[in-house]
């Protein structure tokens, strides 16, 4: 990796841009107190990881930051719906998402539930109507992804599964099926609708496919483990819940130590399939390393 390119600062860069664009996808509109649901949970903070992680595709494609920025605003809607209906008594019960309340807590489970299916609405209305530099048939493609990733080949099915398997005895197969399908179904869109946008090609798109598989497995991976060894405070969500809900995770499977090399090893695959854009990818190469190295 260059010694010239400095994470910190690119990350930083690319999370103002992201985090401006989102608070600019929610004008004033009515009902304005499901906007202001929309909004909380929205702007609550976070990573931004699965944005940059679009507009990083984008530009490795050849294409510019901007034209994917709608696309990358559109996932991060994709997931934010995904926490919020995650966090409800009917799913996972979290009160604390962000470091603040769940947003069934601060506006109620209905309200809750309905400002989760507008911000997915929304997401495809940032693809198909806000877009406009972008050629029509890339973004045909884009949705297409999308519907796969935010249905039931991907977090719906995922979901589902993981409910269904809270206080049995699963396997690592099955295991791997939630957190692709949950976790790494949306990580994945992110990096291939911002190549598609970006005009990748068929073997970019293939290889960031591997990428994708990889960190996003690896990502959960981390998640697992963090549940167990951060705190609350520090992961700005409840720490334990997984113990709590008996779900089994990559530690109760593998153990600590065999969860991390298993995390390490996925990142190096990911990087890996990108050796041959090597020079282009450097962001997307040093996004796989921070996925292992968080803290939160």
């Amino acid at each position: 990796m260059s010694a010239e390119f400095d994470f910190k600062a690119y990350l930083g860069k690319a999370k103002e841009r992201v985090e401006a664009a989102l608070d600019g996808s929610l004008s004033p509109e009515r009902p304005e107190s499901l906007r202001e649901a929309m909004r909380y949970s929205l702007l609550a903070g976070g990573k931004r990881l699965r944005p940059i992680l679009c507009l990083a595709a984008c530009e490795l494609a050849g294409g510019e930051a901007t034209q994917a920025l709608p696309t990358a605003v559109a996932l991060e809607m994709i997931h934010t719906m995904s926490l919020i209906h995650d966090d409800l008594p009917a799913m996972d019960d979290d009160d604390l998402r962000r470091g603040r309340p769940t947003n069934h807590k601060v506006y109620g489970e209905a309200v809750a539930i309905l400002a989760g299916d507008a911000l997915l609405t929304r997401a495809f209305e940032m693809v198909a109507l806000r877009s406009p530099d972008v050629p029509a048939e890339r973004l045909l493609k884009v949705v297409g992804e999308l519907s796969l990733v935010a249905g039931a080949p991907g977090l719906v099915g995922g979901q589902v599964v993981d409910l269904e398997s809270e206080g049995k005895e699963v396997d690592l197969e099955t295991l791997e099926y939630i957190h692709l399908h949950k976790t790494g179904a949306l990580l994945s869109a992110c990096v291939i609708t911002g190549a598609m946008i970006g005009g990748a090609d068929e073997a970019l798109i293939k290889a960031l496919r591997t990428y994708a598989r990889g960190i996003g497995l690896a990502f959960q991976i981390i998640d697992d483990i963090l549940d167990i060894t951060a705190s609350s405070e520090v992961l700005g969500k409840t720490a334990g819940k997984d113990l709590i809900a008996d779900k089994t995770t990559y530690p109760k499977l593998l153990g600590l130590d065999e969860s991390r090399r298993r995390a390490d090893a996925l990142v190096n695959e990911a990087k890996e399939a990108l050796q041959p854009w090597a020079e282009k990818a450097i962001p997307l190469l040093a996004l796989a390393d921070f996925i292992t190295s968080r803290d939160r």
